[in-house]
């Protein structure tokens, strides 16, 4: 599998977010993860990668996540997968929160609305998780051939996602992830919405053992 991690700018957001490019090397099959702006960065890579898009995954309905989905489907294509509990963000701005971080709204359906599905590229299998809390169909993407988790805004390196939102919710964030997030094996590597990734091992202590992380 090819991996690629493109920190884009959204809007009026300060901590840049990380959109994932995906792609099984033998098809060129390829998803991007959370396309949250510069679209011409995120086509520019696929344009390397000689990619054939085929999902454009978002994790959950925020601006931030989808600032440049719909260009980014006009010119590349791709079906755009959302959990079905967060498809109205696609064109409710009152949860997509695009006016809060300034940019346009987006207004587009989902061309397939996810639950725990299974996602595949080429011979590569993801395994959709609903992991509800940040926002009410938010959802990680777990591939158990790489060893791997995109966990969106549910969990981060040493936290968690805001519960402060439309539709979010403490308890939900933190069912999400002690219940299906750290049951996952130990060496998992954690990819997340916003700044730097982790291991599933060392997030444990803060959940389990109530201490922070130090580094």
């Amino acid at each position: 599998m090819i991996l690629k991690v493109l920190k884009v700018n959204s809007g009026l957001i300060s901590d840049r977010t990380n959109c994932y490019i995906v792609q099984d090397e033998k098809t060129k099959e390829t998803m991007v993860i959370d396309p949250g702006g510069e679209v011409e960065k995120i086509i520019q890579m696929l344009d390397i990668l000689n990619a054939n898009l085929k999902y454009i995954y978002l994790t959950h309905c925020h601006g931030d996540h989808i600032g440049a989905l719909k260009s980014l489907k006009e010119q590349k294509g791709g079906k755009i997968l959302i959990h079905r509990y967060d498809a109205e963000g696609l064109y409710n701005k009152d949860k997509s929160l695009t006016d809060y971080i300034g940019i346009e709204e987006i207004h587009l359906e989902a061309d397939s609305r996810v639950d725990d599905d299974t996602i595949h590229l080429g011979n590569i299998e993801f395994k959709v998780i609903h992991t509800p809390g940040h926002t009410i169909g938010g959802s990680c993407l777990y591939c158990k051939q790489e060893n791997l988790l995109f966990s969106g805004d549910t969990i981060f390196h040493g936290t968690w996602g805001r519960t402060d939102l439309p539709t979010s919710n403490f308890t939900d964030i933190i069912n999400s992830i002690t219940q299906k997030i750290l049951v996952l094996p130990e060496s998992t590597i954690v990819y997340p919405g916003h700044g730097k990734s982790t291991m599933i091992k060392e997030e444990l202590p803060i959940y389990y053992e109530l201490k922070p992380r130090e580094d």
